[in-house]
């Protein structure tokens, strides 16, 4: 499958770069002593490219959808848990909806393909707050069972894809927070680990949302076998295709709409990691934009990161998703904005630099 992108830019362009990095050297500090605050900082003022960034407006979307494969018994809660869950997330209840709610983040659920009609008995036409219902076309009760077909056709992924894009368009604001809700797109993430960055399947499946050691060991002969079953989905698209979930195609549509428009992407964990895994090998530019929240508790995240090349911000054993992990991360880099925006200079502060110390003679 074929999709033409926007090409992407190189952010590292030096006159600013070099403007950032001397901007913080000349704060009334030791250069470095802020550690990656001062690289999260100059990361922040290439996406932004001003040496003054300010985060405006950032935006929480939580991508929702329901997974075929489920029906293998790949998770420890059954499917309905999906809808069941955004319906918290509509009413302030989940773990994402607090932290969104305590950081000034707006948020919005994106039902990408959920078995679940959020508009059942509502006059035609109407709309629910905070949610955007994008369903894909035939996906109405989610992806097909990846260990029979592929999980989406190509028509299918291309409009996952668009829907993701276009809801990112329509947003407003310089940030965008990755989030997700799927029974299930714990496989999906693993599937995708595995046969894009070459990674054992064994390595790259975890309990997610709870097994045990036998289940895990099922879950990972199960996605052994969908591994099998599609031996030519190798290219970035079609591996989505054949092994991904709705709302994973609907996040790199998103990835790929914040790079072009120069937002600040926050990755949340493992699933959101996966998005941004194949937006990654489709345009390597991508990582420019984006700050990866933390280090998932689940087992093929730290290999996913390695595969990238990139580093966490923050590492708590986080194995919820929801976005939850990228709402904790988010006073890091308003914390680092700040810095390079307002804390004085050496000179400006009338405040002695560092000096050779005079040779000892003896």
């Amino acid at each position: 499958m074929n999709m033409t992108f926007p090409t992407l830019i190189d952010l590292r362009a030096p006159a600013l770069t070099q403007a950032l990095q001397h901007k913080l050297d000349n704060k009334t500090k030791p250069q470095g002593s802020l550690g990656r605050l001062e690289a999260l900082a100059l990361q922040i003022g290439q996406i932004l490219g001003t040496e003054t960034p300010l985060l405006q407006d950032p935006q929480m979307v939580v991508f929702a959808g329901d997974h075929g494969l489920t029906a293998r018994g790949v998770s420890a809660f059954p499917s309905d848990v999906s809808w069941q869950m955004v319906e918290n997330f509509l009413s302030g209840g989940a773990a994402v909806s607090v932290l969104a709610r305590q950081h000034g983040i707006a948020l919005t659920v994106v039902d990408c393909g959920v078995k679940h009609d959020f508009l059942a008995g509502l006059p035609v036409g109407s709309q629910r707050p905070g949610l955007l219902v994008r369903k894909v076309d035939g996906g109405e009760q989610g992806t097909a069972d990846s260990s029979l077909q592929p999980a989406m056709s190509a028509g299918q992924c291309r409009q996952a894809i668009e829907n993701g894009m276009a809801v990112v368009a329509s947003l407003p604001g310089n940030a965008l927070l990755l989030g997700e809700m799927g029974i299930g797109n714990t496989s999906a993430a693993s599937l995708l680990l595995a046969r894009l960055a070459g990674v054992n399947i064994m390595l790259c499946t975890g309990a997610g949302t709870g097994l045990d050691g036998p289940g895990v060991q099922r879950k990972t002969a199960v996605l052994r076998e969908v591994l099998a079953r599609h031996p030519q989905a190798t290219a970035p698209l079609d591996a989505l295709a054949a092994l991904g979930g709705f709302e994973i195609a609907s996040m790199v549509g998103a990835v790929l709409q914040a790079a072009v428009e120069r937002r600040v992407i926050v990755v949340d964990g493992f699933i959101a990691s996966s998005a941004v895994l194949v937006a990654h090998a489709l345009q390597p530019l991508v990582l420019q934009r984006c700050v990866f929240a933390h280090r998932s508790g689940e087992r093929g995240h730290e290999f996913m990161l390695q595969h990238l090349g990139v580093q966490a911000l923050l590492d708590l054993g986080l194995r919820l998703g929801e976005g939850s992990g990228a709402a904790l991360a988010w006073p890091l880099l308003q914390s680092a904005c700040a810095i390079l925006r307002d804390m004085a200079s050496f000179e400006s502060a009338g405040v002695s630099e560092k000096t050779d110390a005079p040779s000892l003679v003896g």
